[in-house]
C-alpha cells in the first residue's frame, strides 16, 4: 500500500468518525416536547463537515499529483477548523454545562478537530516538499 492511500484512508476514517459519533457513539441531546436543541443542529452540521472530509479524503486516493494533493490537504485543513468551530463559536449547544452534548460530544468532536487539523497541516508540509519545483 502506498504512503498516499495511507494518508486518504485516515483522512477517510477521521471524517466518518467526525460525521457518525454525535450520531451513534456520543449522543447529543435528546428533543423535548418537538424541539431540538442546538446541540442536535450543531451535530448535523458535524456530519456534514465529516462527510466532506472523507470526501476529500477519496479524492487523495483517487488523484495522485502532488499539487492536487496539496490542494486538498489545505481543504481538509480549512474542513478541520470548521469542525472546531461549529460547537464553539458557529452554532454552539445547550447552556447547561452538564449536558451530554457538553459533557461528551463537544469535547470528542474538538479533539477529532485538533487531530484533523494537526494531520493535514503534516501532509500541508509533506506534499509542499513533495511538489516539484518550477
Amino acid at each position: 500500500m502506498k504512503k498516499q492511500q495511507i494518508y486518504g484512508i485516515i483522512i477517510i476514517l477521521l471524517g466518518l468518525f467526525i460525521a457518525l459519533g454525535p450520531q451513534f457513539l456520543f449522543k447529543v441531546c435528546a428533543a423535548h416536547d418537538g424541539a431540538y436543541p442546538l446541540c442536535h443542529w450543531s451535530a448535523r452540521a458535524e456530519m456534514g463537515m465529516g462527510m466532506l472530509a472523507a470526501a476529500l479524503g477519496l479524492c487523495l486516493l483517487a488523484f495522485s499529483d502532488p499539487k492536487t494533493q496539496l490542494g486538498l490537504t489545505i481543504g481538509i485543513f480549512l474542513t478541520g477548523i470548521i469542525v472546531i468551530g461549529i460547537p464553539h463559536a458557529l452554532i454552539g449547544g445547550c447552556s447547561v454545562k452538564t449536558m451530554a452534548c457538553r459533557r461528551i460530544a463537544f469535547p470528542v468532536l474538538t479533539i477529532e478537530g485538533i487531530i484533523l487539523l494537526a494531520y493535514s497541516a503534516g501532509l500541508v508540509v509533506y506534499f509542499e516538499m513533495k511538489k516539484p519545483s518550477a
